[in-house]
């Protein structure tokens, strides 16, 4: 398979080239994902709750972040890797290019932020010293206990755009990737066609450029509950590199994610 780049992967959105990406913390994992044809691997702040037990992503440090990216680029040599930025680990533009540089030494090809028009500064910033950037809107679960849950974004017509209008800054500050979490299909489907950067989903139906899941939802090992916005592919293949292709081939197709797995 061809190394991926940010070059390839603006080149897979306007070929209409699904991108399927999974969050990965360890070698192991990261070189299974990588042998079954996964894009992109996300060292997610998710595991603040599926790897540590915590209820939220809020206590993961950059240190965590860099330890784990370390294991999957040590995994996946190859591979095309994005690691999250922890909480208030980008407060400030200062903050951010101190906190870039762990991930960025451990392996990290990207860094991915949540939120909108304080970052424009930052995401600026970090381009221009040759740090490429993912956005994160919709749902950010950094900023959980602001939205009061984890809840569907972007419902209301004055939401849908604002957040239309974040992702156009989002893409002129610099950023290359977009994620979009939790909302409805049909404002996905307008940002995804106002960006020229991919945009990768997750609860955004199948309209994006991509799709993101986190590892332990896929394979039905989450605890606690699984998203309406997930799929175990383990209960369906009965094995995890089956499950693994079939979800790479569900992305591709665009059969993943079904009406069951979206929002209207």
């Amino acid at each position: 398979m061809a190394k991926i780049t940010t070059a390839v992967l603006q080149k897979m959105k306007q070929q209409a080239d699904k991108i399927s990406m999974l969050t990965a913390y360890d070698a192991s994992f990261a070189k299974l994902f990588a042998e079954q044809g996964v894009d992109v691997l996300l060292i997610g702040d998710s595991l603040g709750m599926v790897l540590q037990g915590h209820s939220d992503t809020l206590p993961v440090t950059v240190q965590d972040i860099a330890y784990h990216t370390r294991a999957v680029r040590a995994g996946a040599p190859e591979a095309f890797v994005i690691a999250d930025m922890p909480f208030m680990s980008y407060g400030s533009t200062e903050q951010a290019l101190q906190s870039v540089v762990p991930l960025m030494q451990a392996g990290a090809n990207m860094v991915k932020l949540e939120g909108g028009d304080f970052l424009l500064p930052t995401i600026t910033a970090l381009t221009e010293r040759g740090v490429p950037v993912c956005g994160h809107l919709g749902l950010t679960p950094q900023s959980v206990h602001i939205l009061g849950g984890y809840k569907v974004q972007g419902k209301t017509a004055e939401k849908a755009d604002a957040m239309l209008r974040q992702a156009l800054a989002l893409e002129a500050a610099g950023a290359q990737l977009l994620v979009l979490e939790c909302i409805p299909t049909p404002l996905a489907q307008r940002i995804t066609a106002a960006l020229t950067i991919p945009v990768i989903g997750i609860g955004a139906g199948n309209v994006t450029d991509g799709q993101v899941l986190v590892m332990h939802d896929l394979l039905g090992i989450s605890s606690g509950y699984i998203p309406k916005f997930s799929k175990n592919y383990l209960a369906q293949t009965g094995e995890i590199r089956s499950a693994i292709a079939s979800y790479v081939s569900e992305v591709k197709s665009g059969v993943f994610p079904s009406q069951e797995h979206s929002f209207n």
